[in-house]
């Protein structure tokens, strides 16, 4: 997801929902997501909640980047992208990103990326 602080500068959101229990297991702010945020990020919940099967995303370019794709194939997940277009495709992260939105994201004004990230 993408927000702005209140200087106009961008703020990114790495939400990663389980498929199964619907919960979010990461929310990552930052003001730019690289791929090697999503590595550490994922790294850190292969560790907590062990290796899932596969990873649903967009074909964002921190998703799609090669080094995210070289460290997927070592413990063996797969990568299901959505198509471009098709949000329907990736339900639960559409809803839960929907209700973020509506519940926090429309409701603040974030002056700092602190603030975001605290928030």
């Amino acid at each position: 997801m993408a927000e702005r602080t209140h200087d106009g500068r961008p703020v990114k959101i790495l939400a990663v929902v389980d498929e199964y229990s619907r919960e979010c297991l990461a929310l990552g702010v930052a003001r730019r997501l690289r791929a090697i945020d999503v590595v550490e990020t994922l790294a850190e919940l292969f560790v907590t909640h062990g290796v899932p099967a596969h990873i649903r995303s967009d074909n964002g370019p921190e998703f799609t980047a090669a080094l995210v794709r070289r460290w997927l194939e070592r413990p063996q997940v797969q990568t299901l992208f959505i198509e471009p277009d098709s949000p329907w495709e990736n339900g639960y992260v559409e809803s839960f990103n929907g209700k973020l939105r509506d519940e926090l994201l429309d409701r603040e004004i974030f002056y700092t990326l602190t603030e975001a990230q605290i928030l």
